[in-house]
């Protein structure tokens, strides 16, 4: 530590070329760090699925619906504990560009298959009251300052008119990564109002299992039980169907490496380039320096000093930075909450680590080997 004020100061003689370097570091651990949230973003509704839950739709596609009869006969089923269904509703609030997820929900087991999603007892018993009720995640309701017992107006888009809801409550996920951007509503007031067709249907239903390890035979059971009728069923884990939609959008994994070895590649070339360029700038400096007594360890240190400390000032503000913006484009996201865990902040600063010391170690090295006879001839 008590030649940190000498690095300091050799940083402080380009003040210009230091900050553009700082600079460097700090936006590509800015894009590093908002590449790996919009990764986890989409892979969230993997990551927090429930093990003991499956999801059953149509073979045909989930948009195609399931006779509301069949809650019933899933409930016959050995091994299942509790059934629930939802449908898709697709509604608009005020602009099209105003987009969250609107599900009509069956309220008598909704809570007990999603107990990760909390709200108070007090808003449950108010929402079961009134048949124009719905529930509101915490993003959602921020996003566009509803309070409860506010009137919401929803345009529908595919099921006709213009739906008023009473905001009866607003719930919270236990985790960081819960989907709070959803809006629910009741399915008695949904069949009150849509076209005849929809009555005695639904989108989709959520399974609960006794026993998460038995999944795979309740899956079959499930399916045996409708197959060869007009609505056949396909039954996954809640984990394989969340990880089907991240499929759909494409290759994030190979996307993301792509792009952060390109960026880290960039980066140490031009990280490289800057230290090598203050070392031969230097090269009568550090002479003096072996001169006067220090050893080459010290100076092969004192070098790579300089870039590990560009490193860590830059990738810190990188990160702050992307932690900052990262939950302000969740609104681009439709649904999916964007946000920086404490455990990849870290890992950038460290990957900023990793690159510092790898750009600097040759330019520290050619320093290390630096001859004190040859270093005076070329001043």
């Amino acid at each position: 530590m008590k030649y940190l004020a000498l690095v300091l100061a050799n940083l402080r003689r380009k003040k210009v070329r230091t900050t553009l370097t700082i600079g460097s570091f700090a936006a590509a651990l800015f894009l590093f760090c908002l590449l790996i949230a919009v990764r986890s973003s989409l892979n969230q509704g993997v990551e927090v699925a429930g093990a003991d839950r499956l999801i059953v739709i149509n073979r045909v596609s989930l948009m195609q619906p399931l006779p509301i009869s069949y809650r019933d006969r899933i409930l016959r089923v050995p091994g299942v504990t509790a059934v629930t269904f939802a449908t898709w509703f697709g509604g608009v609030y005020q602009d099209e560009r105003n987009f969250f997820p609107q599900i009509v929900i069956d309220p008598g087991a909704w809570r007990q298959m999603y107990p990760e999603f909390l709200i108070s007892d007090a808003d449950w018993g108010e929402f079961m009251k009134d048949r124009q009720a719905c529930l509101v995640g915490a993003d959602t309701a921020k996003r566009f300052g509803w309070k409860i017992g506010d009137r919401i107006p929803i345009k529908g888009t595919y099921i006709p008119g213009v739906w008023e809801f009473n905001l009866r409550g607003i719930y919270r996920g236990a985790r960081p990564s819960d989907d709070t951007t959803q809006f629910w509503f009741r399915r008695d007031y949904f069949e009150e109002g849509a076209p005849a067709y929809w009555k005695g249907i639904v989108g989709w239903y959520i399974v609960k299992v006794a026993n998460p390890d038995a999944a795979p035979r309740v899956v079959a059971a499930i399916d045996d039980s409708f197959s060869n009728s007009p609505w056949e069923t396909k039954t996954e884990t809640e984990k394989a169907f969340a990880a089907g939609f991240v499929k759909q959008i494409g290759n994030i994994e190979f996307l993301i490496l792509t792009i952060g070895a390109v960026v880290f590649s960039t980066l140490l070339l031009v990280t490289g380039n800057t230290m090598a360029i203050a070392v031969r700038e230097r090269t009568g400096e550090l002479a003096v320096l072996k001169t006067v007594g220090f050893g080459d360890t010290l100076v092969l240190w004192l070098v790579l000093g300089e870039s590990l400390i560009l490193a860590l000032v830059g990738g810190t503000l990188g990160v702050l930075v992307a932690k900052l913006v990262a939950p302000r484009i969740s609104g681009f996201m439709y649904g999916a909450k964007i946000f920086l865990p404490l455990a990849n902040l870290l890992l950038g600063v460290l990957l900023a680590l990793v690159a510092g010391a790898l750009a600097g170690v040759l330019p520290a090295l050619a320093a290390m080997r630096l001859k004190v006879v040859d270093a005076l001839r070329r001043v």
